[in-house]
């Protein structure tokens, strides 16, 4: 497996050898040892998977304290552009993003730590599937609003379907501001 890191600290890129021939393909989507050895030692305690349509946006979304979770996100079908929001707050990256096209011919994925916002783009009709490190707790569930200028995330689709929930979310001053009070 080949593991790449990013320009924010934390985030990693896997992509798998893929064995291929006339018959299909095979690669191990999960391999604790090779994962800790790429730096990776956390443990994972949910798995959830999505559906979504062409040209949906969502989140951007993230747990708080003492629920934060890590995803390792992948596409079992289609592509999407994923992407994590840097809400460390004594991170050198606060407010940063990334972004990486997650597809299921590379069958790439990446690593998202705690104290991330995450959200992703349907670039194709796409199965989205992430392991998570932490239980999901709807009283912990927040997020920031997809589209803040502040953030300046290029979502790379031009009329986005995006749900009432993620349309309503606070903006990242916002979001700041709670960090300060």
């Amino acid at each position: 497996m080949n593991v790449s890191t990013t320009e924010i600290s934390g985030l990693l890129i896997f992509e798998p050898r893929v064995f291929e021939d006339e018959r299909g393909y095979f690669f191990e989507s999960y391999k604790k040892d090779l994962l800790r050895d790429a730096g990776l030692a956390e443990e994972f305690v949910q798995d959830n998977q999505s559906f979504s349509t062409a040209g949906v946006v969502r989140g951007l979304h993230f747990q708080r304290e003492p629920f934060a979770q890590g995803k390792l996100v992948r596409v079992i079908q289609g592509k999407v552009l994923d992407v994590a929001v840097d809400l460390r707050k004594n991170s050198p990256t606060f407010g940063k993003h990334h972004s990486v096209v997650l597809d299921s011919i590379k069958h790439n994925m990446f690593y998202i730590p705690p104290g991330f916002a995450h959200g992703f783009a349907t670039l194709e009709d796409s199965v989205f599937s992430y392991k998570c490190t932490n239980y999901y707790n709807k009283a912990s569930e927040s997020g920031i609003l997809w589209n803040d200028p502040d953030l300046d995330i290029e979502w790379e689709i031009e009329q986005p379907l995006v749900s009432p929930k993620d349309q309503a979310l606070p903006s990242f001053a916002s979001f700041v501001q709670t960090l300060n009070a």
